[in-house]
């Protein structure tokens, strides 16, 4: 098993968003970065968990928990004309854009915001963290995710 964080802006899609869906089931699509599609595409596997972490508003931090429950696939965004997504340089044959599914595993009663994540002393090796590390899709590793779970669990 391996350890993911996704960054989401939650006026887009939110935890409580994927919580409220019907089967608590989501792709994850519209990721336009090259590193972080081939994480997705080539490390994100069924079963791996991944924090969902609310970017780009008032209280950005670690929000909850998610189970990727379907490896990658082709985002069916990069086809539409009328999405945000679409690539006209990407055809159906040789799909450039993958999503993963994930499942609601748990919403925290509280953010574990960025400033306490980068006040922790365990925590050195996660992309938000580190200088210039900006990608939507990141990965976490266990030790790490084991201490920020138990600081948001408790």
């Amino acid at each position: 098993m391996q350890y993911w964080l996704f960054k989401t802006e939650p006026d887009a899609f939110s935890i409580d968003d994927l919580k409220n869906k019907p089967t608590q089931i989501e792709h994850w699509d519209g990721i336009r970065n090259y590193q972080a599609r081939n994480f997705l595409r080539d490390q994100v596997k069924s079963g791996d968990l991944v924090f969902i972490y609310h970017s780009s508003c008032k209280n950005v931090g670690i929000v909850g928990v998610a189970e990727v429950v379907k490896e990658g696939y082709p985002d069916h965004t990069q086809f539409d004309p009328e999405s945000k997504y679409y690539d006209p340089k990407s055809p159906p044959e040789n799909p450039r854009w993958v999503m993963v599914d994930i499942k609601f595993k748990q919403k925290f009663s509280e953010i574990l915001s960025l400033k306490q994540i980068k006040a922790m002393d365990d925590i050195a090796e996660i992309g938000l963290v580190k200088k210039g590390h900006r990608l939507s899709i990141m990965p976490v590793q266990k030790q790490e995710f084991e201490l920020l779970l138990l600081r948001c669990q408790g």
